[in-house]
């Protein structure tokens, strides 16, 4: 099956990169938000008990509230990085980036996507499981760990040429 096109107003990078490439392309913005985040839950906790005292202790739910927001800070940063791959976001920098990086990868023989011990079919079931997937992060967060050929991007733009493709 393959994968599907969507006209966005940024060029496509990647449509299922994996988990390690969209924590390496995180921009500054996105630890600036990742901690912000982290930072207002214990704080919104915190001044909701200024408000409406309860008389109890707040040791365990300022804990607990920095676990949340270090949790959905992550994964909001997650996201904000995925939708620069798929161009759903400005991307130059990113574009910039991953021509540099997979032309050097093509230029030594190397894999675009690097080498995986997994046979085809189990490279294909976990692309499609994972493609997409940082939209449903509310409901079950799931990230691309497996490296696959399946990215919905022409590898000749990075020096591939197309019999080197086959996997």
């Amino acid at each position: 099956m393959p994968n599907r096109v969507l006209e966005t107003p940024y060029p496509l990078i990647d449509a299922d990169p994996h988990a390690s490439r969209v924590i390496r392309y995180f921009r500054p913005s996105d630890y600036a938000f990742w901690a912000s985040t982290t930072a207002a839950f214990p704080a919104a906790l915190y001044f909701w008990e200024m408000a409406d005292p309860s008389r109890s202790k707040l040791k365990t739910p300022l804990k607990l509230g920095g676990f949340l927001g270090f949790t959905a800070g992550f994964l909001m940063a997650y996201q904000r990085s995925s939708l620069r791959f798929w161009g759903w976001t400005e991307n130059k920098r990113e574009e910039d980036r991953d021509l540099e990086e997979l032309r050097q990868r093509a230029q030594e023989g190397k894999p675009l996507y690097g080498e995986s011990p997994q046979p085809g079919w189990v490279q294909y079931a976990a692309s499609t499981n994972s493609q997409w997937s940082q939209l449903k992060f509310a409901a079950f967060p799931m990230f691309n760990l497996v490296n696959h050929n399946h990215h919905g991007t022409d590898p000749a733009k990075y020096g591939v040429k197309p019999a080197e493709t086959s996997s």
